[in-house]
């Protein structure tokens, strides 16, 4: 499994939708659990926000594939714009900096 952040930025119908609706705040959330579960992961947390972003999730999926699969099916409804943080455990920052990478730079 992997732990990823999603940020979403509603457009203008996402917004009146979720204001039209007494309960769209936890609608959108439970909406958003449903979804995450049916992709064979686990909801960790669901926030809204202030500023750029409109909704925060953090999620655990099986793999990079589902969460670009979740990704693309949001950006798809055209009703908001999604961007993806891939979230890595200290440990696996452990495991790359004993890593050799032999790095180069440009032109040397």
């Amino acid at each position: 499994m992997g732990k990823y952040l999603f940020h979403a930025s509603y457009g203008q119908e996402s917004v009146a939708a979720l204001v039209t609706n007494p309960r769209g705040g936890t609608e959108r959330s439970e909406v958003v659990k449903s979804l995450i579960e049916g992709a064979g992961g686990t909801l960790e947390a669901f926030y809204f926000g202030f500023g750029d972003t409109d909704a925060y999730t953090l999620a655990d999926l099986p793999d990079d594939a589902t969460a670009v699969a979740f990704s693309l099916a949001a950006a798809a409804s055209g009703m908001m714009v999604l961007k993806t943080t891939v979230l890595v455990t200290p440990e696996t920052v452990d495991r790359a900096i004993a890593t050799d990478v032999n790095f180069r730079t440009p032109g040397s």
